[in-house]
């Protein structure tokens, strides 16, 4: 059985982690100095992600989603602080505009060398950057029954938050370029359909015995149920660069978590419907969850919403992209 504590936090807990660039600050290049920031913080904690050129912030368990917001907002101002110290800038996007993928040093910890050693060039190209949201649920199966409940929405959930318009140094058409290189990663996108959270365990326990998996946590996929902190943790959308961005993002996935009604989502219409969210922002034209119409994603937005969305952040990055990263500051 799978360490669980489902139901040891207060109900609809939020946690959130944000995956914050650690910039040059002349230049705007990453620069890999991840281990200047890691420590405790009276909010949270700043901590390691694959690439040094990252810090990610996370917050403790926080019974509100203005208690979140609050606490990243401290953990924001403390990592601008220790940047600032060191000739160095924090920056908040899905991906560095210009930045070649593959070229950026990976921590020097186990966990992460033996992920490049196992995934090669598939690994190292995962130099973007998300914002993940974990809310508390109250048991295994509630976990999964909430986790088929809000997949539907995730793609307008990506649609809103599309913040990594640039790859390479190019502008490829697509607002969010974070969502297709995460799906490079084996168990990346959706989930598979499981008939329950026991037949999730089983899956997982039965691919940790045969050497497939270390843990749970060699699952990358857009929501998954986070046993060991009693969350579903939901990871699809881009790390924005507005915290004001964030605090949407976090009230709109506690609501569907508690409020989404129940229902299975199929997969082929969820993959269709992340590929145009990702090219198209708010402009994308997804199949309904109900899967007897197309309407647009700001529709969908705004039913989810109560009122018409703000654009995503990656329409308003335009121009060179050598211009952005100073735009990515907060």
């Amino acid at each position: 059985m799978i360490e669980a504590h489902f139901g040891e936090s207060p109900p609809l807990s939020i946690g959130v982690e944000e995956e914050l660039m650690i910039l040059d600050a002349e230049t705007f290049e990453p620069v890999g100095a991840s281990e200047l920031f890691v420590g405790p913080h009276e909010a949270g904690l700043l901590k390691t992600e694959l690439h040094a050129s990252v810090v990610e912030l996370a917050t403790g368990i926080c019974t509100t989603v203005d208690e979140a917001v609050d606490a990243l907002r401290s953990l924001r101002s403390a990592a601008a602080s220790i940047a600032a110290a060191n000739g160095l800038a924090i920056a908040a996007a899905g991906a560095h505009p210009t930045a070649r993928l593959g070229s950026l040093p990976v921590v020097p910890e186990e966990r992460y060398e033996s992920m490049v050693r196992t995934l090669g060039f598939a690994a190292r190209r995962q130099e973007v950057n998300g914002l993940h949201v974990h809310v508390g649920v109250p048991s295994g199966e509630a976990s999964w029954e909430r986790l088929e409940s809000v997949l539907c929405w995730l793609p307008v959930v990506l649609a809103l938050s599309a913040n990594s318009p640039f790859l390479d140094g190019e502008e490829t058409g697509m607002l969010s370029n974070r969502a297709p290189i995460l799906a490079e990663l084996p168990r990346g996108g959706p989930p598979p359909p499981f008939d329950s959270y026991a037949d999730w365990e089983a899956w997982i326990e039965r691919l940790t015995r045969l050497g497939v998996l270390v843990d749970y946590t060699r699952i990358w996929w857009d929501v998954r149920p986070h046993p060991r902190l009693g969350t579903l943790e939901i990871r699809i959308a881009d790390q924005p660069t507005s915290l004001e961005r964030t605090a949407l993002l976090v009230a709109l996935l506690r609501s569907l978590v508690e409020r989404a009604p129940s229902r299975s989502t199929d997969r082929g219409d969820y993959l269709q419907n992340r590929w145009s969210a990702a090219r198209y922002g708010l402009d994308a034209e997804l199949i309904h969850p109900d899967g007897k119409s197309v309407v647009p994603a700001r529709a969908l937005a705004r039913e989810l919403l109560g009122y018409d969305p703000p654009e995503p952040e990656a329409t308003l990055l335009r121009g060179a992209p050598e211009l952005v990263a100073e735009t990515l500051r907060f």
